[in-house]
């Protein structure tokens, strides 16, 4: 069987890859190696469960909490909230374990099953292993072991959930919004009535955009993935800024007043500055992927700030920031972690942090994303090649050696291999987007070249 869980849970084609059976399935299965590594022990185990928007969200956590119920789990169900504040919610309440039904910046139709343990941190690798082996064995035959009478899990809506993660979030916020004008876009997911509430909460005055979620319209042309409509509101309204979440609000991107995109590059070099001048930047150091923005690395080099680089993906950063004791980090696409408060990506609690810096300082976004300059960035992946040989390539080696010398210390290569189909990424960074363009172009017909 191929590995149910990827990067960021089990996620596929609702009713389709992701039965009301597999999630049922899963989530007997998550209660069974709990308990066996001893989560359990001495108490009666607890669970949170949530969900984003999406109309097959319903009937897959009502497969979730049947499931948990049935294995003894007493279960909080606490309705449509972002992926953070089930996080955050599993940590504040004590539970064992937390469950979030989403498929986050995807599609409607798809969606996914993540699980949190105590304290709301990600489940560790050989857990979600150990689940899919669990799980595959009584798919095949062998029985549960049932509890029956008082001993199966009771099932409670905890409506005090919003309310809860609002008021940490603002418990937490440096310095109030009075006087500033935010945009909301909401993606018509799943923080489409906490973003606006906490922001308004904070002295915001707030103008909402999608943030209508009907079950089918999540992610559709709005949000992260799709600025065009929030750049064209904070115009029209004349904002201060613009917040864009994804569908499961764990990452947050940002518009400026004149209506120019800001990502996560931005958003990390700007609160990197305000912690740092606050005390609370763990070891001057921030943590990004490879995949940043060369401007910012050169940004944080000029501001006297270290930069530790992961490999691409929030679950590097964080696996980083743990390991190392740092409190900030994040990715280009704007999941922004910051440790003193959550354990995840929180997109909301991102946007607030940004605007606060801005309150604070009376300065505008397009001031405060001055302090890094985004260097032209190009793209190209190159399709039916061998991807395992880019490392051991001379060739290749020699053809990345002549384009890092040709760039020079304002530009930068990097050749990645996808992690799922046979082809290679070419990204190249120079402070001239022709420069740019030409040396990817021609970086691309070598590793076709030599590895096709």
């Amino acid at each position: 069987m191929a590995r149910l869980f990827g990067t960021d849970g089990v996620r596929g084609v609702a009713n389709a890859d992701l039965t009301a059976e597999l999630a049922l399935g899963l989530s007997v299965a998550a209660a069974h190696v709990l308990a066996e590594a001893g989560t359990f022990a001495g108490h009666r185990p607890t669970a949170v469960v949530g969900r984003d928007p999406r109309a097959s969200g319903e009937f897959l956590e009502a497969a979730v909490v049947a499931g948990l119920a049935s294995a003894g789990v007493d279960v909080l169900r606490v309705g449509v909230l972002p992926t953070p504040a089930v996080a955050y919610l599993t940590g504040a309440l004590g539970a064992d374990l937390g469950v979030m039904l989403s498929a986050s910046h995807n599609a409607m139709p798809d969606n996914g099953i993540k699980f949190f343990a105590r304290g709301g941190h990600k489940l560790a690798d050989e857990l979600e292993d150990r689940i899919e082996q669990v799980y595959e064995q009584h798919r095949t035959g062998e029985p549960w072991d049932r509890p029956t009478g008082a001993g199966v899990g009771r099932v409670t809506d905890y409506d005090e959930g919003f309310d809860k993660y609002v008021a940490h979030l603002i418990a937490v916020l440096p310095h109030r919004l009075d006087g500033l004008k935010v945009v909301l876009d909401e993606a018509h997911g799943a923080a489409s009535r906490v973003s606006p509430e906490a922001f308004a909460r904070a002295g915001a005055e707030v103008v909402t955009i999608g943030a209508d979620p009907d079950g089918l319209n999540i992610n559709d042309g709005c949000g992260s993935t799709h600025l065009g409509l929030l750049k064209a509101a904070v115009v029209e309204h004349g904002a201060d800024l613009g917040i864009a979440h994804d569908g499961d609000a764990d990452r947050c991107l940002a518009v400026d007043a004149e209506g120019n995109e800001v990502d996560g590059d931005q958003i990390l070099a700007v609160l990197a500055l305000a912690m740092r001048e606050a005390g609370t930047l763990r070891g001057n150091t921030v943590v990004a992927t490879v995949m940043s923005n060369l401007g910012f690395k050169l940004a944080m080099e000029r501001e006297g700030v270290e930069l530790v680089q992961t490999a691409v993906g929030d679950r590097y950063v964080l696996e980083a920031m743990k390991e190392r004791g740092f409190g900030l980090g994040g990715e280009q696409s704007g999941h922004v972690i910051v440790l003193d408060h959550a354990t995840t990506g929180d997109g909301t609690l991102t946007g607030l942090m940004l605007a606060s810096r801005l309150a604070a300082t009376g300065r505008s976004l397009a001031e405060l994303t001055g302090v890094m300059q985004r260097l032209p960035q190009v793209l190209i992946n190159v399709p039916d090649v061998d991807r395992a040989r880019v490392q051991t390539s001379a060739e290749l080696s020699h053809a990345v050696a002549e384009a890092e010398r040709e760039l020079g210390s304002t530009g930068r290569v990097l050749l990645r291999p996808s992690g799922t189909e046979p082809l290679v990424r070419v990204m190249v960074e120079a402070a001239d987007i022709e420069q740019a363009r030409t040396v990817a172009g021609r970086l691309a017909d070598v590793v076709k070249s030599v590895l096709g």
